[in-house]
């Protein structure tokens, strides 16, 4: 008996529950037990795949530019090849496009981009050889000079993991893009120290919903692979900074607002030279397998030139954050850092986007704070980070919470929020597309990412039904249909007609097409003259209903389920014990009180047209009280 109990036990929690009909804040079902189970299993994995991509960039780095055996990270800045750097990374790129046609096309470009589309359009499924060669390639990339972020080849390989564990199980694919999903924040947590920030990045970007069943498994995932990070790497912030002042008053933030809209007007910069730069390559006569060749050449003359602009960059960002910008470090990230970046990323070659961004934005506010108020070390580079990041990505909240995990400075709060909101909204007026979804929408997939409630959501049943119809009582004859199918034919409108005993209760229902077919067989002369229409509704399958205090979005799925396209509304069985009422039992009556139908629902669409587009003044505003106004014009 325990047995038999505890196994009905884990096919309550296991089971893929009905929620479509039930009433409740949340749909969220017990299957999110489970899905969190793996994913913290994918966290701890995520943390170890990132610590694993670090040490491969470190290791290609020395390769490439000590010629010694060291996984350690460290700067390609500091080499003495001389000119001979302007080769390295050349050579890199040639092993990426090798990889790229023999061994994955899927390893080019950022990472986030490929991680959309395999949660969009492939059901969350990556193929195995994803998963090892965009790391590998990253690395190579990076290591020899690209100048790239892990985070972008992390998050497609983290993603890549979470949804390899998930096609092992029986899921579905909004379960295995929750495990993919979770993978990718677990990588950006274990990179970054970031975890809250990797979820925002999760919620804002890549799970198109803020429910609790994708929400819960990815904030897990990620607050897991923080926690692994912190044995394996450290618990950050892997950029300290000195705690700033508590309000920075109204000149400061002001200062914010213009850093804001400047970092936004250089994030729509690059994102149209980047694309304007990929359409050169697509133009070239050359196989793409070569392109980052290209853009290799292209970072060695930039490297030679400038050296701080090769590699990832980190040592960089800490000396912006330092205060210790020259106006070398400054003019060579904004030109050199900027143009070799979007070069090499246009090319197709493998890398991120965040390092990269980060870095140009922290130059920009660098150099705006030579002529804004002195806020103290770091201040003006920090915002400028942030701004440049949400122009970029479209995130701000995103951007606004990784400064603050990047930092620990929770002073620079009110500041990064009028700096990520004036960048966002200049942004989205300026541009249709953040510099990721570009990508997508180049390859016919547009992106809509406004999260809000759906209209068949907050709107319920009882607000669009139909209560003036024609119920058929059980107790008529097929004779006496006759009549009354002829008067009705001339209405117009009703193709279901319930059919009710006495009081109004629902018996079942019959469609017009079947009651034509009653009586038509009736006129032939076969013999059901003086059968009654309960007699014919009782042998039909058991109607499928609606209730007045339903959402719209419950109907919907219903009528999808069924494919029905109308249904009787009734209202809920009742069973009164004690003085009180429970819904949803079995005693009562059903009572009947209309019929909703697909055109009806339809109605909500109109009705939140109507409260965005029409305009109304409420509450007029009359200057002189009514007496006055007429003795005035008096």
């Amino acid at each position: 008996m325990k047995n038999i109990q505890l196994r009905s036990f884990w096919t309550k929690i296991f089971a893929e529950k009905e929620t479509h009909g039930r009433l409740a804040d949340f749909t969220t079902t017990p299957r999110v037990i489970p899905i969190s189970v793996l994913a913290v299993g994918i966290g701890v994995t995520g943390a170890y795949v990132a610590v694993g991509l670090l040490k491969l960039i470190g290791l290609f780095t020395n390769l490439f530019f000590y010629q010694r055996w060291d996984a350690t990270m460290t700067s390609p800045a500091g080499n003495h090849l001389g000119a001979w750097v302007i080769v390295v990374p050349i050579i890199g790129a040639v092993i990426v496009g090798f990889m790229g046609r023999y061994g994955s096309e899927r390893i080019r470009g950022h990472g986030i981009p490929e991680a959309l589309e395999a949660i969009l359009l492939r059901g969350a499924r990556v193929e195995p050889k994803v998963a090892v060669y965009k790391p590998v390639s990253a690395a190579i990339a990076i290591g020899s000079g690209g100048p790239f972020g892990a985070e972008g080849p992390i998050i497609m390989t983290g993603g890549a993991v979470g949804s390899l564990i998930a096609q092992f199980f029986h899921l579905t694919d909004t379960e295995r893009k929750t495990l993919m999903v979770a993978g990718a924040a677990a990588g950006m947590a274990g990179v970054f120290a970031s975890p809250v920030a990797a979820v925002l990045l999760a919620v804002e970007l890549m799970l198109f919903e803020w429910k609790p069943r994708s929400l819960i498994p990815v904030a897990l995932a990620s607050a897991t692979a923080a926690a692994a990070r912190r044995g394996l790497l450290g618990a950050g912030p892997i950029f300290p900074m000195a705690a700033h002042t508590t309000f920075v008053g109204a000149k400061a933030l002001a200062g914010c607002a213009l850093v804001g809209l400047v970092g936004a007007g250089l994030a729509a910069l690059l994102s149209i030279w980047l694309y304007a730069i990929e359409d050169t390559f697509h133009r070239m006569p050359l196989h793409w397998m070569w392109w980052p060749a290209i853009g290799g050449l292209v970072i060695g003359i930039g490297g030679y030139i400038f050296p701080p602009a090769l590699g990832v960059g980190y040592d960089v960002i800490g000396s912006l954050l330092q205060g210790d910008a020259t106006t070398r470090l400054i003019i060579g990230i904004l030109v050199v850092k900027s143009v070799i970046w979007l070069v090499s990323l246009g090319s197709g070659t493998s890398g991120g986007i965040l390092a990269p961004i980060l870095m140009i934005g922290g130059a920009l506010g660098a150099a705006l704070g030579h002529f804004l108020p002195n806020q103290g070390m770091g201040f003006w580079p920090l915002i400028g980070m942030a701004a440049v990041l949400t122009g970029s990505i479209g995130s701000p909240l995103t951007a606004l919470v990784f400064a603050l995990e990047l930092t620990h400075d929770v002073n620079m709060l009110l500041p990064l929020l009028v700096g990520v909101t004036l960048a966002h909204t200049l942004i989205t007026l300026a541009l249709p597309r953040s510099i990721l979804t570009e990508k997508l929408s180049r390859r016919g997939y547009h992106l809509t990412r406004e999260y809000s409630t759906d209209p068949l959501e907050s709107m319920f049943v009882r607000e669009v039904m139909r209560s003036n119809i024609v119920a058929l009582p059980g107790t008529i004859s097929i004779q006496e249909l006759r009549q009354s199918l002829s008067v009705e034919h001339g209405r117009s409108g009703q193709w279901l007609y319930p059919v009710v005993e006495v009081g109004q209760s629902l018996m079942g229902v019959i469609t017009r097409r079947e009651l034509q077919d009653l009586v038509s067989q009736s006129r032939a002369g076969e013999d059901q003259g003086e059968l009654e229409l309960s007699d014919i509704v009782s042998k039909k399958p058991q109607a499928v209903v609606a209730y007045p205090d339903e959402p719209l979005r419950a109907v919907v799925y219903r009528m999808a389920e069924t494919g029905l396209t109308r249904l009787p509304v009734i209202e809920r069985r009742v069973n009164r014990e004690g003085g009180r009422q429970r819904r949803g039992t079995e005693t009562g009556v059903a009572k009947l009180v209309g019929v909703v139908s697909l055109n009806d629902l339809l109605q909500a669409r109109v009705m939140n047209l109507q409260a965005e587009r029409k305009r109304e003044r409420v509450l007029p505003i009359r200057i002189f009280p009514l007496g006055a106004r007429n003795r005035v014009m008096k």
